[in-house]
């Protein structure tokens, strides 16, 4: 196999690039180069970190099965268990606030999809916290969740962002069903389909309609100091953040912005902005709980066999007006939503 990182995560490399040179912000620098070091580091094959469904005399366990781990600052993982299934809190934040967001994301996927865990067959979900010294980031690497507790000065710690769980666990997710290719437009649906469902868990969690929602990712996770209210805007994308020493949001709205580029992946983390914004619009659209309408689609397009590893932006789009004629009907309000959602980002004529 071709190697290639097995690193989800949630802080993009453009703004880890801009924390790094921020002189106002030493620690934060010194804390975003070494996230950045880290990533360019990992280069393992594809998925070897996949490990067996826990299953029970034969039958799924549909109960979600948690084991949380303390890195205690250090890089070695998993760690030092702390919190297994079913025990109290411990009174450590980031532990009880990883156990609830885990908690919170498998009650997501097996109540509104019927989905047992992220591999759909009760895969135990694991998380380690404490990760590193100030490590400014988040990420599934194939098997794990993995939390850094921030530096402080730019980033809080990442276990309080409920979304930030679920997007990273949503990687999981497409790792076992579509599989997209972390490359080019096809990377930027995988970024895409992990902000989608991210802020889904999170607003199912808070029972939030479309309307009622933020539909911003990392909402929370910079600090007063940072001129910025998210890491990304699927509502608005390109506004999340505009700070003076970190800069604006590059995220693009529509196609007419498109970013060509090599870095990260072919601008995984940046043109995700296109489609992420074609799903608030049909999300908000359909109204009412996002889960039920634009998020059933897209749930539907992540299952089908129509969707390749390699698909693009267009190829998805295809597949979701077809998801959405299938379970809501031809010519409905659902069908026409996300028809009219994917040609004002420019992705159809």
């Amino acid at each position: 196999m071709t190697p290639t990182d097995s690193r989800r995560s949630v802080v993009p490399p453009y703004l880890l690039h801009a924390v790094a040179q921020a002189a106002e912000f030493p620690r934060a620098a010194s804390a975003a180069r070494t996230a950045l070091a880290s990533l360019e580091l990992v280069q393992s094959p594809k998925h070897q970190h996949l490990v067996a469904p826990h299953r029970v005399s034969g039958t799924v366990d549909r109960s979600p099965q948690r084991t949380i781990a303390d890195a205690r600052g250090t890089t070695t993982l998993p760690g030092t268990v702390v919190r297994s299934e079913g025990d109290p809190d411990t009174g450590d934040a980031a532990v009880d606030e990883a156990y609830a967001g885990l908690g919170a994301t498998h009650a997501f996927w097996l109540d509104v999809f019927g989905r047992v865990s992220i591999d759909g067959a009760g895969l135990p979900l694991d998380a380690t916290v404490h990760f590193g010294q100030d490590y400014d980031n988040a990420y599934w690497d194939g098997s794990r969740m993995v939390f850094g507790d921030g530096d402080d000065e730019v980033f809080r710690r990442f276990t309080i962002a409920l979304d930030v769980i679920g997007h990273e666990l949503a990687h999981g997710v497409t790792q076992y069903t579509a599989d997209l290719t972390y490359q080019g437009q096809s990377g930027a649906l995988n970024e895409s389909i992990s902000d989608v469902f991210g802020s889904l868990v999170a607003q199912y969690a808070a029972g939030q309609t479309a309307e009622q929602a933020s539909w911003l990712i990392g909402e929370g996770l910079f600090t007063d100091a940072v001129h910025g209210d998210a890491l990304r805007s699927m509502r608005s994308p390109g506004t999340a953040y505009d700070d003076p020493v970190l800069g604006k949001d590059p995220q693009p709205a529509t196609m007419a912005d498109f970013v060509v580029t090599t870095d990260d992946a072919g601008g995984v983390h940046t043109n995700s902005g296109i489609p992420n914004h074609a799903f608030f619009l049909a999300a908000t659209a359909i109204g009412g709980y996002a889960w039920q309408g634009a998020g059933a689609v897209w749930w539907d397009a992540l299952t089908s066999d129509a969707v390749t590893a390699s698909i693009d932006f267009a190829g998805f789009a295809a597949v979701t007006i077809d998801a959405a004629g299938v379970r809501f009907g031809a010519e409905s309000a659902e069908h026409t939503a996300v028809q009219d959602a994917w040609r004002t980002v420019g992705v159809l004529d």
